[in-house]
């Protein structure tokens, strides 16, 4: 693993008398400007210490590089971050009556991804639009679409639409105000790239079904994010055709912790070791079934933040473009699958030279063999890269052996199917991880092997599904039309599998 982490700090006690104010200065390595952070700061109680002179939420809050407080004596301990592409510092404080103290603290870059042409995106933002720019600069994120109408609630209800509502600033950075969120007992659907919202506030817990609205959402050229795999309706929407991406860092990952429940979703059927890991492992199966079903949906990345306790671009996708960075570029990237997704781990793979959402073809009876090569870079130990093939992982390479000079391993197919890379941090209190979007193997005359025992799995999920749902019978009649034409999408899957 290529790992290259410096941290400098001091704790400075200036000799004028003062209030008690803390001032934070963070700074890159060269010292040349102010760095924009984001700022974890608790007293003794272990009460997170939110000032309202920043964009501030739940754990943290964000500055320009400066931040001076005015808080009571006693010790403070504090977390400086910017994204996973820089270093981190910690430490303790103590205040004074009338002592004014510094923080002084350096990050360094470990990574600078947009130079090597990868650029990041957070697909689930719920800060307000007018702190966004800062909460962006201050992560090193470049693409942010941001939720502005989600069920009852809709920012534009009283005020006039943005005559765009796509926003560049900073020459690279994107958000787009039209971010929209369907939440229901079904799980949540978010809808991107639309010019004004789509009335959803007449659905109610279970009717009209969850992904009704998804019709005219797609009408109108929006982009369908299934939010996480395991909602009670992802085999309903899949099985429609309704989904363009999956939520595989989603926001049940947290910097601090996981949540440990599957929420309005299907329950995991096994538990991990460490079980902060468990909601992670049972989100990747499911996408792994999806793939076994011969699907290609590229797996997506978001935080949740303003309604989840993670900052903006903790869960990020990194969609890898040859040009410098377009909008509309990136989600052509992201839906050819150029792209990995993350929540620490920056986890760059090519096999054969190629990008992850490559094909790969060979002639029947004629083994395939892929050389594998990337580069891993991490503020948290990892201590192995590991490879998924057709749902299993099948090799676990150190990753010190696991380098951008040279093949690392390769990968060996005599059938259709595909493979990934993925890296999981060796830290027991959260799920973090990092994984590449799907590699394709077509091998012969059947270019996408559909594997039985994972359209039985969707199917079984269908019929758990229709037992949950307690509506008249009316409202039933109307749900059970989306779900049979969903359960007939997978019974059309069973003819020539293999198991």
């Amino acid at each position: 693993m290529s790992k290259r982490i410096a941290l400098i700090f001091t704790l400075a006690l200036p000799l004028f008398a003062s209030a008690a104010t803390l001032t934070i200065s963070v700074t890159p390595t060269d010292k040349s400007t102010p760095l924009p952070c984001r700022i974890h700061l608790e007293n003794s109680a272990g009460e997170a210490i939110l000032p309202d002179t920043y964009p501030a939420f739940k754990t943290h809050f964000t500055c320009e590089g400066t931040a001076t407080l005015s808080l009571p004596s006693g010790s403070y301990t504090y977390a400086i971050e910017k994204g996973p592409e820089f270093t981190r510092a910690s430490g303790t404080v103590t205040l004074e009556d009338n002592t004014p103290a510094i923080i002084s603290a350096t990050l360094q870059r470990i990574a600078n991804m947009a130079a090597e042409g990868w650029w990041s995106g957070d697909l689930h933002v719920h800060r307000p639009p007018e702190d966004i720019e800062l909460l962006m600069r201050a992560e090193d994120l470049h693409i942010a679409p941001v939720i502005t109408w989600w069920n009852k609630k809709n920012r534009w209800q009283d005020r006039p639409l943005p005559a765009n509502p796509l926003v560049r600033f900073d020459g690279n950075r994107y958000y787009h105000l039209m971010a929209g969120e369907d939440e229901r007992d079904g799980g949540a659907f978010n809808f991107f790239g639309l010019e004004s919202p789509v009335d959803i506030t007449a659905g109610e817990r279970f009717y009209p079904c969850q992904v009704h609205y998804i019709p005219e959402a797609r009408r109108r050229g929006a982009w369908v994010e299934l939010e996480k795999p395991f909602w009670w309706d992802a085999p309903i929407g899949i099985g429609l055709g309704f989904v363009d991406s999956i939520g595989i860092a989603n926001n049940h990952m947290w910097r601090h912790s996981m949540l440990d429940n599957e929420a309005w979703g299907r329950p995991r059927c096994h538990e991990s070791s460490p079980a902060a890991h468990a909601n992670g492992i049972w989100t990747q199966e499911i996408y792994y079934h999806v793939l076994n079903a011969g699907l290609r949906i590229p797996p997506s990345a978001g935080s949740a933040s303003g309604v989840i306790p993670n900052a903006v671009g903790y869960n990020r996708v990194y969609v890898q473009l040859d040009e410098p960075l377009d909008y509309d570029a990136w989600w052509e990237g992201l839906r050819a699958g150029r792209s990995f997704v993350t929540n620490g781990p920056l986890l760059r793979v090519r096999a054969d030279g190629e990008l992850p959402g490559h094909v790969f073809r060979a002639s029947a009876n004629e083994p395939l063999i892929i050389p594998l090569m990337g580069q891993l870079d991490s503020n948290d130990p990892v201590s192995t890269v590991q490879i998924v093939k057709n749902g299993r992982v099948v090799q676990e390479l150190p990753t010190d052996k696991f380098t951008d000079e040279s093949a690392a391993t390769t990968i060996t197919f005599t059938e259709s199917g595909w493979f990934l890379v993925r890296a999981i941090a060796d830290v027991d209190h959260t799920f973090r991880f990092a994984s590449t979007a799907p590699f394709y193997v077509e091998i012969g005359n059947t270019p996408r092997t559909v594997r039985r025992e994972s359209v039985a799995f969707f199917l079984d999920w269908i019929d758990e599904r229709n037992a949950r749902i307690d509506v008249p019978e009316a409202q039933r009649r109307d749900i059970m039309n989306y779900h049979d034409k969903a359960r007939a999408f997978w019974e059309g899957l069973l003819e020539g599998l293999v198991d």
